[in-house]
């Protein structure tokens, strides 16, 4: 089993090592396919490479958009049903352990686990052998949820995500005593540009596919990088009137790093960072 992980894990780094080289490749084609076929003259930083067309850039070649390793990922979300472990951090407050409890009830078919003294390497490992897809981990700063770890395994990709204004279900007025199960609907609003794609594609991939006639609705509302997260259920009272009901719990979450492997590696590539400091107005709005 190891050595097949350590193998997968090799093919993985390779073809994500030649990724952007493609990916290179295929724009400089795109940009001198559209020069010659506009009659306009060729960029200057293009005109040098426009004389080896006949060995890398050769134009009369089919080139589809080049693969990305975000497809390697994902290639078989929808086809089975995610298996999700919500955990914590080391000695976790009450708050946190009841935190970890309605967010194993927001994924569906979802585990609980007493983390203890357990190292991170080992329970990823665990996980791996147990086929789990995809590792939850919560955090807190006195008593209070502060952070949110999604590791997608085998290979990644690692979000991490802050937590603010955290109500938990039994805080919500409208909370009933038991939670639905079924599979919910997902609602994302907002998420417009590629980095917002990728983070909405990293929160569709905890939930299976719903039935049509599913009562369960989960919304993530993007508003100033700031996923405002919603969980409801609905009831049609009428032919045309909906009767919708809170369930809980709710906060908001902010993504401020991507990377391209498990939360246990900690040498993984940093595909996106939150820099707030570095940023012009104009671009602090990220999703």
């Amino acid at each position: 089993m190891l050595r097949r992980q350590a193998r997968e894990r090799r093919e993985y780094v390779f073809k994500k090592s030649h990724e952007s080289t493609e990916r290179a490749i295929y724009e400089r084609k795109q940009a001198i396919k559209d020069a010659l076929a506009s009659g306009r003259s060729l960029p200057t930083e293009l005109r040098n490479e426009a004389r080896s067309i006949g060995k890398d850039l050769v134009l009369d070649e089919a080139q589809s958009d080049p693969k990305s390793h975000i497809d390697d990922e994902y290639a078989k979300v929808g086809t089975y049903d995610p298996k999700v472990v919500v955990t914590t951090s080391r000695d976790p407050s009450s708050r946190l352990t009841q935190f970890a409890k309605e967010m194993r009830l927001v994924f569906p078919n979802a585990v609980r686990l007493n983390r203890g003294n357990t190292v991170m390497k080992d329970l990823v490992q665990t996980c791996l052998a147990q086929g789990i897809t995809d590792l939850v981990l919560v955090h807190e700063h006195r008593g209070v949820p502060d952070a949110m770890v999604i590791s997608h395994l085998p290979h990644g990709p690692t979000l991490s995500m802050t937590l603010h204004n955290v109500t938990l279900r039994h805080d919500v007025a409208s909370s009933d005593s038991t939670v639905s199960e079924q599979y919910p609907h997902l609602i994302f609003d907002g998420f417009g540009t590629k980095l917002g794609e990728r983070v909405a594609g990293i929160l569709k991939a905890l939930f299976p596919v719903p039935k049509d006639d599913a009562k369960r609705v989960m919304t993530f509302a993007n508003d100033r990088d700031f996923i405002s997260f919603r969980h409801h259920v609905f009831a049609k009272t009428s032919h045309k009137d909906v009767q919708l009901a809170e369930v809980g719990p709710r906060f908001e979450a902010k993504p401020y790093e991507i990377r391209q492997g498990t939360v246990d590696q900690t040498a993984a590539d940093v595909e996106w960072l939150l820099r707030p400091y570095m940023r012009t107005s104009k671009k602090r709005n990220q999703l």
